[in-house]
């Protein structure tokens, strides 16, 4: 099920692997390559976000409280807690009409360095809105207020309730951009308390890939996926935020594509037509390490770097030609690099060491 996707070295061997699969699929749905059983199924986690905000753009109710493209692209993210994400999160709030305390999101560290060392010296703890998940729980909000008038729905059912109308509406959008029954997709609890959504790697890399090219589909859902895609590639510091991989890929792809991480090694990119070749159709990938990727944290505070899905996800771009040396100079240190102990000696090196078939 799964093969070596990353070696980590000292010396002359290797002394870590990080394992996992590959699936790499076009907007028909054909498999394109792969790297292990791509028909292995597993949570999304936070790559489901541009899936979830589809019906508050496709409902009309983006339109109807004039969320702007930065807005959307919060409520797709999985961003930093910087006080640039705080504002975005709060003006969809401001024009949704709803407040920071019907988040059900909970609380957790603060990503954004200058953010959590100014909170440390007020003596002030996290709030939600501070929670990297705000951003698409505000969206459920909006959406609920939409379409239930309110946070709730009359039968008493919460906005992140699984069994709710407002969450069932959001798993059949899932479901039909993966072309799947909603019976077969798996339900399970983030860890921001929403529900979340696990389907075959090739399932998620078709719905990927389908999200930038969306032709065939319903009218409302073509313009919607639109918008998710132009607001994430217009606002990729909202997507995640300074430094993170997510934000800098996005960057560096001007235009070409998508990406979104998520929780425990995930990774979902969205490539546009035309980028793999001439005539070539666009392409959704995903990636998942099985170990669900070691981060590496040299700072007591600030963003954690995951070891092997970025570099996993460079490697990919690079196996199918999407990416040239100042793509690359751009992200190394993401990719293939040298490894160093605390006195600075290199020890040796993490690389990729999958081929794609």
């Amino acid at each position: 099920m799964f093969v070596p996707l990353v070696e980590v070295t000292r010396g002359r061997i290797v002394e870590s692997l990080h394992v996992g699969a590959i699936a790499v699929v076009d907007s028909r749905g054909r498999l394109i390559a792969a790297a292990g059983d791509p028909a292995w199924a597993t949570f999304l986690r936070s790559s489901a976000k541009p899936f979830q905000a589809l019906p508050l753009v496709e409902s009309g109710a983006a339109k109807a409280y004039g969320l702007d493209q930065r807005e959307l692209a919060v409520a797709c993210a999985s961003h930093s807690g910087s006080p640039a994400h705080q504002e975005a999160v709060r003006s969809l709030q401001r024009k949704a009409g709803v407040q920071p305390e019907d988040l059900l999101c909970g609380t957790h560290p603060v990503g954004d360095r200058a953010e959590a060392e100014r909170l440390m010296r007020a003596g002030q703890s996290p709030t939600a809105l501070h929670h990297n998940c705000s951003g698409k729980h505000s969206a459920m909000l909006a959406l609920a207020r939409y379409r239930l008038g309110g946070v709730t729905s009359p039968e008493g059912h919460s906005y992140i309730d699984p069994a709710g109308a407002l969450q069932l509406e959001i798993l059949r959008a899932f479901a039909a951009m993966c072309a799947v029954d909603p019976a077969q997709v798996e339900v399970g609890i983030d860890g921001c308390s929403a529900p979340n959504f696990a389907v075959p790697l090739e399932r998620a890399a078709h719905a990927a890939a389908r999200l930038m090219d969306p032709a065939g589909l319903e009218e409302a859902r073509q313009q919607a996926c639109a918008s998710i895609t132009a607001a994430m590639m217009t606002h990729p510091e909202m997507v995640a935020g300074e430094g993170r991989f997510d934000t800098v890929l996005m960057r560096a792809g001007h235009g070409r594509w998508i990406a979104k991480a998520g929780a425990e090694g995930y990774q979902l990119i969205a490539v546009r037509a035309g980028v793999a070749g001439r005539g070539a159709p666009a392409l959704g990938i995903a990636i998942k390490v099985s170990d669900g990727d070691t981060t590496l944290r040299s700072e007591p505070l600030g963003e954690s770097l995951p070891r092997a899905a970025p570099l996993v996800a460079l490697e990919v771009l690079r196996q199918l030609r999407m990416l040239d040396e100042e793509d690359l100079g751009e992200m190394a240190r993401f990719d293939r690099r040298p490894l160093t102990n605390w006195r600075g000696l290199t020890t040796g090196e993490i690389r990729p060491c999958f081929v794609l078939d």
